[in-house]
């Protein structure tokens, strides 16, 4: 079927040109990866060049009944990315997914909390054990700057940028960005960098990491989430939160308190301004207070 050609200069494309990460290009490969092991199943020798919308949909059908509508939509968004690649590169003309349509998702709003909440977890963290200051300035920044898990266990001391008021931040498919970060965050990443880790006899690869584990080494997302439950078991806090939580709360309350979508989008680093709206699940009060704060018919 010749399929594998395609498939390996797609992921340098991908690679390259579209600066993708590892995951997100073998997540890609693996949606192609699929159509082909149903063809080779199905005994259907085509290459990707002339496969027709109809064995595409009999592919569609098969996988409709063996994952939900969200990995379903996922699925036939690699393929069309795939193919409109095809097109890019003058392959084939026609994009045969082109009629092919998306199971409706719904979008999963997020859960977020209270100011006072954040304000308890952190205060709930003991300060007198070794790890306690660590932990209060890695809550500090998670709420403080909008990070994604892997953007905090992976920042470094090098990325801090205090003087102008900034850290640099290794996002998705490695894209950089500075996000600014306020004094009182700044103030609790100092007392830890400077009073508590150079205590800790870091391995040699992660000398420049931030946020170190007991033995030297850089934490795991996992680890992370682990002392966030444990404050929230601590506090009583029933909400099911992790590191993510904090992020949506971060994006959500600036939104709140008068931050435009586009500033928040910048700060979190999304491509797209839709996807910085799943963030911003509000109440109907809140935007009745929008209206009629900002509405120049707000008066009678």
């Amino acid at each position: 079927m010749n399929w594998d050609f395609y498939i390996k200069s797609y992921q340098s494309y991908l690679k390259i040109e579209r600066g993708l990460s590892k995951n997100t290009v073998a997540n890609y490969s693996f949606d192609i990866e699929r159509l082909c092991l149903f063809l080779e199943q199905n005994k259907v020798d085509i290459s990707p060049l002339k496969i027709k919308e109809e064995t595409i949909q009999q592919f569609v059908y098969m996988i409709s009944a063996q994952v939900n509508a969200r990995s379903q939509a996922r699925i036939i968004s690699g393929l069309k990315s795939f193919f409109s690649y095809l097109i890019f590169e003058d392959y084939r003309e026609d994009n045969p997914m082109e009629l092919i349509e998306s199971p409706k998702t719904t979008r999963k709003l997020p859960d977020t909390l209270a100011v006072e909440e954040i304000d308890a977890l952190i205060a709930a963290i003991d300060l007198s054990a070794k790890e306690g200051e660590r932990n209060r300035a890695m809550l500090e920044t998670l709420y403080g700057c909008g990070l994604r898990v892997s953007e905090l266990v992976s920042l470094k001391i090098s990325d801090l940028f205090f003087e102008e008021g900034f850290i640099k931040v290794s996002g998705k498919g490695n894209k950089e960005r500075f996000v600014p970060i306020a004094p009182i965050t700044q103030k609790y990443i100092t007392i830890y960098k400077e009073n508590v880790r150079p205590e800790i006899p870091f391995k040699k690869e992660f000398s420049d990491t931030l946020f170190l584990n007991r033995r030297g080494g850089q934490l795991s997302r996992a680890m992370v989430f682990t002392i966030i439950s444990n404050l929230a078991s601590k506090i009583g806090l029933k909400k099911k939160i992790s590191p993510h939580t904090f992020r949506h709360s971060f994006a959500t309350h600036l939104l709140e308190n008068g931050a435009d979508l586009r500033s928040i989008q910048l700060m979190l680093g999304h491509e797209s301004i839709t996807t910085t709206e799943i963030y911003l699940h509000l109440d109907r009060k809140f935007l009745t207070e929008v209206l009629q704060q900002f509405h120049p018919r707000k008066k009678m």
